[in-house]
């Protein structure tokens, strides 16, 4: 097996000058007929099984259809599916035709949607037919899994197009896909990345998950996640590696019975599914397929980690990476292992811990977790918002460029990273970032709401859970029955998983001289008063 440092003193990224995805990657796997690309089962047992072949032909039909529709290189295409396989044949589909896909939860609102597609300007949409509801009637390409009026049939469509495409040029820096992340100010930022990221993101598969031709990788991440696009999508196929893809409610005994039937080789989970599956009887199972566990987008215990070792067999290795970046932060199978870090820096990739000056801090010593540019993972830029992009770089004392992650945390002499915090207010709860306006904006659309902040409160499985402090107006009453209202009001104006799960009635928020909410002086008070 090959050293950390072997790999990280020996590596380039050659990245190519003209990379498609759909083209290079599927097609390329596709030329091996019988290798098998995507398993997809469901809750209620259904199993539909796809070759790279299958998903060549299934991908180029798509294109020919959005190429009929009049979509083209640079057109933004926002697709809202499940966990179903017209998830990754649209996503590539877009890809081979030079589209711009944006993948999104199943869980976001009308307004949510209505806000993504002016603020990217899609000219098409992807979803299913329970869904469509929340979509406008005037976008111009609507397409629909499941026939439902005034939407083109995705499996009408996939019969009537031909499985024959020419996949378009893709530059390095040319848009390939979108990501929606929630900030701390704000309504959600598009991340937008070159096609040089979805080459770039095997590098993770390979030392992370050190996938190969012959795994079984399942990855539980939703579709509209990043994390989705480097264990499900980019990362696994990248490798030839066969994906587990699973369509159903969260049950800890049916994780084991999947990772058992399928011989699933490399498992991918958040912290909080973990945190339940280590409660579980595993006799009588044979998990022995198991040889990798990772997780990542919040902190695994190091309790947890010993714990999911012993149960399964195989390692627990935490990871770190964001939206903008993608993992670049991790553990290695050939890496000593330090309980409580996030691993050391992806081999391609160096990590540095900056003062607000511009300065190395010493080693141990907390400061700005910082990527050095340039880097073909990093974002080419926050959709149409130059300044917000500007803000993420800082020129060193010593004269290189660096991307600012907006995280905090230290690096020991041995090059260890160990994550503090969040620079900003994003709430992380069970791998969801979660941005305070959106729950403040939707709370205070309420008419008993004068104010409210919206923090992060430390829980025991969610790692997170969003906390509303709130002031009403004169003459309401404060009670149970209104926490329960205003947590039914925020979740019929924004994603479910968004709304509160906490309310307290409060008198007064902390806020600065000039009148801002101290949102960290309200998150400080929650996790101090959780430790004591």
């Amino acid at each position: 097996m090959v050293t950390y440092e072997a790999a990280r003193d020996n590596f380039a990224w050659k990245i190519p000058e003209d990379f498609n995805y759909g083209r290079d990657v599927v097609d390329a796997w596709a030329e091996d007929p019988a290798r098998m690309a995507l398993i997809w089962v469901n809750g209620a047992g259904e199993e539909r099984r796809f070759t790279y072949a299958d998903i060549r032909d299934l991908t180029n039909r798509l294109a020919n259809y959005l190429t009929a529709k009049g979509v083209k290189k640079g057109d933004r295409v926002l697709i809202m599916l499940p966990r179903v396989p017209e998830w990754q044949i649209a996503m590539i589909g877009c890809n081979k035709i030079g589209a711009v896909p944006i993948p999104c939860v199943t869980m976001l609102t009308a307004k949510d949607i209505g806000y993504r597609l002016e603020h990217s300007g899609a000219v098409a949409a992807v979803t299913t037919r329970h869904e469509v509801g929340k979509f406008p009637t005037d976008l111009p390409v609507r397409l629909s899994v499941g026939e439902v009026e005034g939407w083109d049939s995705f499996e009408a469509e996939m019969a009537r197009h031909s499985p024959d495409y020419t996949a378009a040029g893709m530059a390095a820096d040319d848009p390939a896909i979108m990501f929606y992340t929630s900030g701390s100010t704000g309504m959600p930022k598009g991340v937008l990345h070159g096609s040089r990221a979805l080459f770039a993101w095997r590098v993770s598969a390979w030392y992370w998950l050190s996938l190969t031709e012959t795994d079984v990788m399942w990855c539980t991440a939703d579709t509209g996640w990043s994390k989705a696009g480097t264990s499900i999508l980019y990362g696994p196929w990248s490798c030839g590696a066969t994906v587990l893809f699973y369509d159903g409610p969260f049950d800890p005994e049916t994780r084991l019975d999947l990772l058992e039937k399928h011989r699933v080789t490399v498992y991918c989970a958040a912290a909080t599914e973990i945190r339940q599956l280590v409660q579980l009887d595993t006799a009588g199972r044979d998990l022995s397929a198991l040889r990798l566990s990772v997780s990542a987008g919040e902190t695994v215990n190091p309790e947890i980690v010993r714990a999911w070792s012993a149960m399964s067999g195989a390692p627990l290795l935490d990871g770190y990476g964001q939206t903008e970046t993608l993992m670049t932060v991790l553990n290695y199978a050939p890496l000593p292992v330090k309980p409580g870090s996030m691993g050391k820096a992806l081999p391609g990739t160096e990590a540095a811990i900056l003062s607000e000056a511009g300065e190395r801090a010493a080693a141990g010593e907390p400061g700005q977790l910082a990527i050095r540019c340039p880097h073909p993972q990093i974002m080419l830029g926050y959709w149409n918002n130059p300044a917000k992009t500007a803000e993420c770089y800082l020129r060193a004392a010593d004269g290189t460029n660096w991307f600012l992650t907006g995280d905090t945390a230290s690096m020991d002499e041995d090059g260890y990273l160990f994550f503090a915090g969040r620079d900003d207010d994003v709430i992380n709860s069970s791998g969801y970032r979660i941005g305070p306006m959106e729950v403040e904006n939707a709370l205070m659309e309420h008419p008993a709401v004068l104010e409210c902040a919206a923090v992060a409160s430390p829980d025991e499985t969610r790692g997170e859970v969003v906390k509303a402090f709130v002031i009403l107006k004169p003459g309401i009453i404060p009670s149970k029955a209104l926490a329960k209202e205003l947590q039914d009001f925020s979740k019929a104006l924004t994603a479910p998983y968004k709304y509160p799960r906490r309310i307290a009635f409060v008198q007064d928020l902390p806020k600065t001289n000039t009148g801002k909410i101290q949102r960290r002086v309200l998150k400080l008070r929650e996790f101090a008063a959780a430790s004591t």
